[in-house]
């Protein structure tokens, strides 16, 4: 009962910590649009501002108002969902972010289970040759994966795979309702956004299951002559596996961010690919609704990993974790 109240009271704090930080986040955003230099109207209509489209968008998006007016008006309409419309195209900037995010959630949670696959094999691999060549071999290969751009990789796989090779697809998402073709799309994206987090799981799991691997219980197991990748398989790695739940709302939110580098490459319409060209057409309003929603998925991600970790680990609640 106890601890059942200390989780529920640990989720509760949680839960009012992501409300903070989402309003702060949002308060910085404004102030931040408010710094962009110039008449916000012209700049956005550029050579098409004249004094009537100025006042017309001026008044549209409410710049008529005081700031503490501007403030409000911001904020009660991000709490109910409602970003306006989009002056360009004459549609809700809800509508057009919704468009485009199911690809970019496609793509990040294909990339983070790309790297679960690939990266968890090679720590545990790696583990169990501590100090050989293979191990430093995967060491080599998982420091080079993150410490490559993903940029390069990008700009390589689309190069070779796509321009060479003719293997993949060059450019967008696949035909809407085709789902072959949506996956053979989403290869290449994947796997360049994927690369960097292989080697950071890899080397991360080779650490923890060399920890535990350290343990008494598992020396003990081995005192009884159980083998060893039975120790592995069916005690060690399950507790080693734990500090990988604990960035998986980090890995998320890094991979929403990274998305934006490999949409504009592949020309993959997503978020990133959107919050790019709606910079170019100095579309602020929908960058703004963008990076609203990223923060809040990101925060919203880092509470769902923190909630598990404090159902698996009572003492993370209790605040000794």
């Amino acid at each position: 009962m106890i601890k059942a109240q200390r989780t529920a009271a640990f989720i509760a704090s949680r839960l009012v910590s992501v409300v903070l930080t989402i309003a702060g986040a949002t308060l910085l955003l404004f102030l931040m649009m408010r710094l962009v230099p110039g008449d916000f109207a012209s700049v956005m209509l550029g050579p098409r501002a004249t004094p009537e489209l100025r006042v017309q968008i001026t008044q549209a998006m409410g710049l008529d108002r005081s700031i503490p007016e501007q403030l409000w008006l911001f904020f009660s309409r991000i709490a109910t969902g409602d970003f306006g419309v989009d002056v360009v195209s004459n549609r809700p900037i809800l509508d057009i972010v919704m468009d485009v995010i199911p690809n970019t959630l496609a793509l990040a949670f294909s990339a983070l289970a790309l790297a679960l696959l690939v990266g968890i094999p090679i720590g545990v691999i790696a583990a169990l040759k501590p100090g050989s060549w293979l191990d430093s071999g995967l060491a080599l290969l998982s420091i080079s994966f993150i410490t490559t751009p993903t940029l390069v990789v990008s700009v390589a796989l689309f190069l070779v795979f796509a321009i060479g090779l003719h293997w993949l697809p060059v450019a967008g998402a696949g035909e809407p309702g085709d789902t072959i073709d949506q996956l053979r799309h989403l290869i290449l994206p994947s796997v360049a956004l994927a690369l960097g987090w292989i080697g950071y799981i890899s080397r991360l799991v080779r650490a923890s299951l060399l920890d535990t691997l350290a343990e008494l219980h598992v020396r003990t197991l081995r005192a009884y002559g159980v083998s060893e990748y039975r120790i592995v398989g069916l005690y060690s790695l399950k507790l080693a596996l734990v500090p990988i739940v604990s960035i998986l709302g980090i890995g998320l939110g890094e991979l929403i961010g990274s998305s934006v580098v490999v949409e504009i490459i592949f020309a993959r319409p997503g978020i990133g690919s959107l919050i790019f060209n709606s910079i170019a057409q100095r579309n602020y309003p929908i960058v703004q609704a963008c990076v609203v929603f990223i923060v809040t998925f990101y925060i919203i991600a880092n509470l769902v990993v923190d909630m598990i970790n404090a159902l698996l680990d009572p003492r993370i609640a209790a605040g000794r974790g």
